[in-house]
């Protein structure tokens, strides 16, 4: 395989591309697309968001302290790109794409219905690292659609949502499973030993 040098630049990808709503009924509301976000912690739940300063959504954000991650679906497509380009300054983005405000658990900033996974977020810091300023962030609850839990174990199922994620300009649905975590390492059925 021949290499060529490529400038420094964020090229780690897939990403996931999420609708972050944001703000609350005081302030107003809004929605961004944000594929520059992570997971940071699992125990305390710790995750982030990164925003240039001169989005709608930011000021929304440093005013109410709260967010919440919205997760797409091939559903959902058309609204996380739409609602990427588009300014919350010059449009209801909820009602443009008919998105639906619903109450959160812990936090007064609304979650998207139609996202099949809402993850509600309270900033604990605020790093400016250049062009984006990342929200570190707690996560203080979960909203995930009874339909992608497993009845008998309780496991959540995300792949009947057809979830997507971002690479370097598009957007691509998640295919088909190739393992599991540990799958490298589970003895074969058969009595076969690992190797080393």
């Amino acid at each position: 395989m021949t290499k060529r040098a490529w400038k420094p630049g964020t090229m780690l990808y897939p990403l996931p591309a999420v609708l972050v709503s944001c703000g609350n009924e005081r302030e107003g509301i809004n929605i961004i697309t944000i594929a520059w976000t992570g997971t940071l912690c699992s125990d305390p739940p710790l995750c982030y968001i990164s925003v240039r300063p001169e989005r709608h959504s930011y000021g929304l954000i440093v005013k109410s302290g709260e967010y919440v991650i919205n997760l797409t679906t091939r559903a959902l497509a058309h609204a996380t790109d739409w609602c990427g380009v588009k300014s919350g300054r010059e449009v209801d983005k909820w009602k443009e794409m008919g998105l639906t405000p619903e109450k959160a658990q812990k936090v007064d900033t609304p979650l998207i219905a139609e996202s099949p996974l809402n993850i509600e977020c309270r900033v604990i810091e605020t790093r400016p690292l250049g062009t984006h300023h990342m929200f570190l962030s707690e996560v203080v609850a979960v909203d995930a659609d009874e339909a992608l839990i497993d009845p008998r174990t309780g496991a959540l199922r995300l792949s009947p949502a057809h979830p997507i994620c971002y690479v370097h300009g598009g957007y691509f649905e998640l295919g088909r499973i190739i393992g599991r975590f540990g799958f490298s390492v589970r003895r074969k059925r058969g009595g076969g030993k690992r190797r080393s």
